[in-house]
């Protein structure tokens, strides 16, 4: 039984130069670039947060968000402009650094100083590492002579709470490089640096698909068979009128565009049906005639099973190596009516994958250590009754830093190209995804 229709998927400026610059410096004024630099190489502003510090990080809430905005120019010629940002019951101390004639304020290097409207009270440093608003690390007070430190990647810890030997009022002013130092081998620099040109495939084989998307169409339940025969998946009977395909159609159709360049022909329908690997209960298999819930999660297993044998090699068709089980966070932040929570991330589950809150983090990191993949998400539920978990839709899903090392998901689902913003936020929070990764090549003829 092919899947059912998915019910969650809808058809100033006073500019200032800081003092003693030497000469050398300001003739070594770097154009700016859309990449970032490595971390090593981010200009050092601690000299001008020195300069900051009583009048903008310790004086009065009340004076501080009296007064405008200002810019300065660095000793190597990077620009930052200081500024205020109040919300209801913080505001910031913003140092944001200078992005292609614009000042965001999570540009590579900029530095932000949260604290409390009423008392004053520092609560936070975020310091963005990389020109990406999601991703930063995070310094948070412990005690006299010591701190905490957070990376945070699109709401998920990487790393929370980690003691630092600098006191809160230290890390005002102390160089970033140095407090890097202190933790050695453990900060994740990997995280921070990507190399696109490691995603050139990935570019490349979104192009594609693209390219041929306005030929396509969706069909309930509709894919095509290994004669290029428009088909329904249930019954295997050619299509008549408008031929089309439905989400796992669509699936099996990325799939043979990646591999009939090498095999010379399209994946069997019966193939892809069969029941592939551990999943269930003597309860669920009851219904499997009559409900095949696990229909989903056998098409995506079929799939990345044969692509990975016959992109890489036989080892890699073990459902160990293809299907995603590791991921690097513990907790999540999810944010509910104005108001962030942070909870425990359960990460794997036997049976239903990962839970939707933490997708886009499992999305980065996976980009970060396997470049070149994209990766089949079975998507899921208990629903029913009696209720039991079905696998009801299939999306692709490709994760990539694209040539200005901008980070992004493209998503393709029943014969088009949908939000990563949608999709991640488009099932209920009971909802999780299965996923298996499958290698590109550089070829793409579907």
């Amino acid at each position: 039984m092919a899947l059912a229709k998915n019910p969650f998927f809808l058809d100033n400026k006073n500019m200032k130069l800081l003092p003693k610059i030497p000469l050398i410096l300001l003739l070594c004024v770097l154009e700016i670039s859309a990449l970032d630099s490595p971390i090593q190489n981010i200009e050092d502003d601690s000299i001008l947060r020195a300069s900051l510090k009583d009048e903008w990080f310790l004086e009065s809430p009340s004076q501080v968000l009296e007064r405008k905005k200002i810019s300065y120019v660095l000793p190597g010629g990077g620009k930052v402009e200081v500024r205020t940002e109040a919300g209801k019951t913080e505001f910031g101390i913003v140092l944001a650094r200078e992005r292609n004639g614009a000042y965001p304020g999570w540009a590579q290097g900029s530095w932000v100083l949260t604290r409390r409207k009423d008392t004053g009270q520092s609560i936070r440093i975020r310091v963005f590492i990389r020109s990406d608003p999601n991703v930063y690390v995070q310094f948070r007070p412990l005690s006299a002579d010591k701190s905490l430190l957070d990376v945070v990647v699109y709401d998920a810890y990487i790393m929370r709470s980690t003691p630092l030997p600098f006191s809160f009022d230290r890390l005002m002013v102390v160089p970033l490089d140095e407090i890097l130092k202190s933790l050695g081998d453990k900060f994740p620099h990997k995280y921070f640096e990507p190399e696109p040109a490691f995603y050139r495939d990935s570019v490349d084989f979104v192009a594609r698909v693209r390219a041929y998307l306005p030929q396509l169409a969706f069909r309930d339940d509709g894919a095509i068979d290994q004669n290029g025969d428009y088909v329904f998946i249930e019954t295997l009977e050619k299509q008549t009128g408008e031929k089309g395909l439905n989400c796992s159609g669509f699936a099996k159709w990325v799939i043979d565009g990646l591999l009939k360049p090498i095999t010379g022909q399209r994946l069997d329908i019966d193939i892809l049906k069969e029941r592939f690997g551990d999943r269930g209960t003597s309860f669920s298999t009851l219904y499997n005639d009559l409900r095949d819930p696990y229909f989903g999660l056998d098409w995506t297993r079929n799939l990345a099973s044969i692509a990975n044998r016959t992109l890489l090699s036989e080892n890699f068709s073990k459902q160990d190596e293809f299907e995603v089980k590791h991921w690097t966070f513990q907790f999540v932040t999810e944010r509910v009516n104005n108001t962030r929570n942070t909870e425990s991330y359960p990460g794997f589950l036997s049976d239903a994958g990962f839970a939707f809150d933490g997708i886009h983090t499992l999305m980065y990191t996976l980009a970060v250590t396997e470049p070149g993949r994209i990766y089949l998400a079975a998507v899921n539920r208990e629903m029913g009754n009696p209720p039991l978990r079905q696998y009801f839709h299939i999306a692709v899903l490709v994760p990539y830093f694209n040539s200005a090392g901008n980070f992004t998901v493209t998503v393709f689902e029943s014969a088009a190209e949908t939000s990563f913003t949608v999709f991640k936020t488009r099932y209920p929070r009971d909802c999780f995804a299965s996923l298996v990764r499958v290698p590109l090549n550089n070829k793409f003829e579907p």
